[in-house]
């Protein structure tokens, strides 16, 4: 029967995989760009329309006006600033628009452009709105006008590079500005902040060695760390221990989630052949910038490690005993993003080891929420213990934790991806140490 039922599931596939092939040598399907640009669209329209599985129409539409108009800074929740259903809307809403600007500036569908939707989708949850991400967008569109170069070259940057949102959002709701002088202000900055981030982020993957996969987020943690120095030098601060989050709504947010990765999981499998070896092949790379799994390893096995990494995040959630929220969802989306980029099981596990171990001994206990979001977006340290191994990757985590607490007062909370900014100190610091202690090693 289950020969059967294995001939008639391979039947399937060669018939609906729209004349896509097997690679035998990898044990994936080689899949057009167009079909992963279909199923990516649907990924993002699903979790668009699933809003309306929360709230009417005119709760969402209400809340869509809420969220545009709030200061945005990190931790603003969606969920509890408007509803679940708002957010989720938002959050489909952006992933469409990330993936439309993508496909009409014809760039590929691999694994970093996976990430950045991902990852622009989890953010769409606390701090991305419609309003706030075109500036910079635009911003960086005018650099590549600028240095006379196809836009296709910085499509990543303007993505990633939409965690300074809130800059836009807090100068033009947050600071006491009259309107609509505050929207013109906010929008020349964002312009501004845009147009930096293209030269600033290739010169800081320098600084970390690709051991940061949130490159952009450490770019975009100095550059709000310079414009929130000017702002307070005028007097204008904003409170970056803020936290607005929502409570209580596990069991239909894990059911969703749930829902959401099985499919990913099915989608994945579909596309794979002998996936517990492509995933084996995946889990054996260190995951250090760039690491692009969907061209090295193919969409099916990147599907699968990416559905793998949501089940393991949102276990680590529920492990701690913390809540599903709009900011730790937004982890675990991004988390699921880098599992076409960088991240995996192996070398993710360890960093929220690290991070876990941290806040038992220190002084945040691990189901607050910012120790969740320490675990959760620490794993952009998941190259070194890719690189090192999983005793260095609990040293990174376990550092990681001091200094992501510590240093948000720097950006004011005007930059989304805090752990990126953090990430990219503590790569810096422990690299070195790390090729040190390894060499040493070696010659003895």
């Amino acid at each position: 029967m289950f020969a059967d039922a294995s001939r008639l599931f391979k039947s399937f596939q060669r018939k609906h995989l729209l004349r896509n092939t097997l690679d035998k040598s990898q044990n994936y399907y080689n899949i057009s760009d167009n079909l992963k640009y279909i199923i990516i669209s649907l990924i993002s329209c699903c979790i668009l329309l699933s809003s309306f599985l929360f709230n009417d129409f005119q709760e969402i539409f209400s809340g869509m006006k809420k969220i545009a108009a709030t200061p945005s800074i990190l931790v603003t929740d969606y969920m509890e600033v408007a509803n679940i259903g708002t957010a989720f809307f938002n959050s489909g809403l952006l992933m469409i628009t990330g993936v439309l600007i993508s496909k009409i500036s014809k760039i590929q569908m691999n694994g970093p452009l996976i990430s950045a939707i991902f990852t622009i989708g989890g953010f769409a949850l606390f701090g991305k709105n419609i309003y706030n991400i075109w500036a910079i967008i635009v911003g960086v569109y005018l650099y590549s006008v600028y240095q006379k170069e196809n836009f296709s070259k910085f499509i990543l940057i303007a993505l990633f590079g939409t965690a300074l949102g809130p800059l836009v959002s807090q100068i033009s709701f947050g600071f006491d500005i009259p309107m609509p002088y505050s929207i013109v202000l906010a929008n020349m900055i964002g312009l501004a902040a845009g147009f930096c981030l293209p030269s600033l982020a290739n010169q800081f993957v320098l600084f970390h060695q690709g051991f940061n996969l949130y490159n952009v987020g450490f770019t975009a943690g100095i550059t709000g760390m310079v414009f929130m120095a000017i702002f307070r030098a005028f007097d204008f601060d904003t409170d970056s221990q803020m936290l607005i989050v929502s409570n209580g709504n596990n069991q239909i947010l894990s059911v969703y989630l749930m829902v959401m990765f099985s499919v990913m999981m099915l989608i994945g499998l579909f596309y794979s052949n002998h996936v517990f070896t492509s995933l084996l092949r995946i889990w054996d790379k260190s995951g250090r910038l760039v690491s692009d799994f969907v061209s090295s390893n193919g969409f099916g096995p990147s599907m699968v490690n990416m559905s793998l990494l949501g089940l393991i995040s949102t276990g680590y959630v529920f492990f701690v005993g913390g809540d599903l929220t709009g900011p730790t969802i937004g982890g675990i989306f991004t988390i699921v993003g880098f599992g076409a980029f960088g991240k995996h099981v192996k070398n993710v596990v360890p960093i929220l080891l690290g991070v876990y171990l941290a806040s038992l001994l220190k002084l945040w206990e691990p189901n607050s929420m910012g120790a969740m979001l320490a675990a959760l977006f620490g794993t952009t340290l998941a190259p070194i213990s890719g690189t090192y191994g999983w005793k260095y990757g609990i040293i990174a985590g376990f550092v990681h934790m001091s200094m992501v607490m510590n240093v948000g007062y720097l950006h004011g909370g005007m930059n989304l991806y805090n752990n990126g900014f953090s990430g990219g100190f503590v790569a810096a610091v422990l690299v070195p140490v790390f090729d040190s202690i390894k060499k040493n090693y070696k010659v003895s």
